[in-house]
């Protein structure tokens, strides 16, 4: 597959959603839309969410959230969303009974910057469900309520890791979603097997516990859905990167497309 997303950081936040902006003009599968703006250090800053409807599969479609560039110096997965997407307007029906809304940049300030933090010096990975009165925080919190999605998948790139890893937060589901999605993505890059990661014990790449206020479905929301952090290795290739989460990608909707037509037997 040939990459349509930067191959390196770029603050530019018009040049990395240009290929997806280019295709929701076409006005077929994938879409466009500006959930909100918001000013910061002197200039405007915009959430933007990309909607991708595949073909339909005999049942609801399945609502997911997908979420990168939550830390504003990880552009890794804000270039491989935009790269599944792309992937997926060539071949729709990889995407079969599902309903995508993707936020390619969560943290568009820090983004630009190059930073982790927003603008104002928050890490918003901190921030969610503790009554933040940061924008992006709003604005996410908001279209979390609203879709009230059946999982979410959120990208992260760790300059302390030694390889892929990622968190399930304890769920079974979760964990049988994430350990397949690191087997597809060790194609490309190697698995961190420490016995701890990033402060927490892990067992083969897959970590239980978490930080606190870090993006996820609301508090109230029943059934849970389903909540993957996926992390690659900050200093390993860019592409690579991106190769693997975008692996871990397709690896999670084809599987869990997988549980829903098994749900409707039992």
């Amino acid at each position: 597959m040939v990459s349509l997303a930067p191959t390196r950081p770029s603050g530019d936040f018009q040049a990395l959603l240009e290929p997806l902006l280019a295709l929701a003009q076409q006005g077929r599968e994938l879409t466009g839309s500006v959930v909100d703006k918001f000013s910061g250090a002197g200039r405007e800053h915009k959430l933007v969410r990309f909607h991708f409807a595949g073909p339909p599969a005999g049942h609801d479609p399945i609502q997911l959230g997908l979420f990168a560039g939550v830390h504003g110096d990880e552009p890794t997965g804000s270039a491989a969303l935009v790269e599944f997407l792309t992937a997926l307007a060539a071949t729709p029906a990889r995407a079969a009974g599902y309903e995508l809304w993707a936020y390619p940049v969560v943290n568009p300030s820090g983004y630009h910057a190059g930073t982790r933090e927003t603008c104002t010096g928050k890490d918003l990975n901190r921030e969610f469900w503790r009554d933040s009165t940061e924008p992006e925080i709003r604005m996410i919190e908001a279209e979390l309520l609203a879709r009230r999605f059946d999982g979410l998948v959120t990208l992260h790139a760790d300059d302390t890791c030694e390889g892929l890893y990622g968190y399930s937060h304890g769920q079974t589901l979760d964990e049988m979603l994430l350990g397949p999605a690191l087997t597809a993505a060790e194609g490309v890059l190697p698995r961190d097997r420490r016995a701890v990661i990033d402060g927490f014990s892990a067992r083969e790449g897959v970590i239980c516990d978490c930080f606190k206020g870090i993006l996820a479905p609301p508090p109230g929301q029943n059934p849970r859905p389903f909540n993957l952090i996926f992390e690659t290795p900050a200093r390993a290739p860019f592409t690579a990167q991106v190769a693997a989460m975008v692996a871990a990608l397709d690896t999670i909707i084809a599987r869990y497309r997988g549980f829903i037509a098994h749900a409707q037997y039992l």
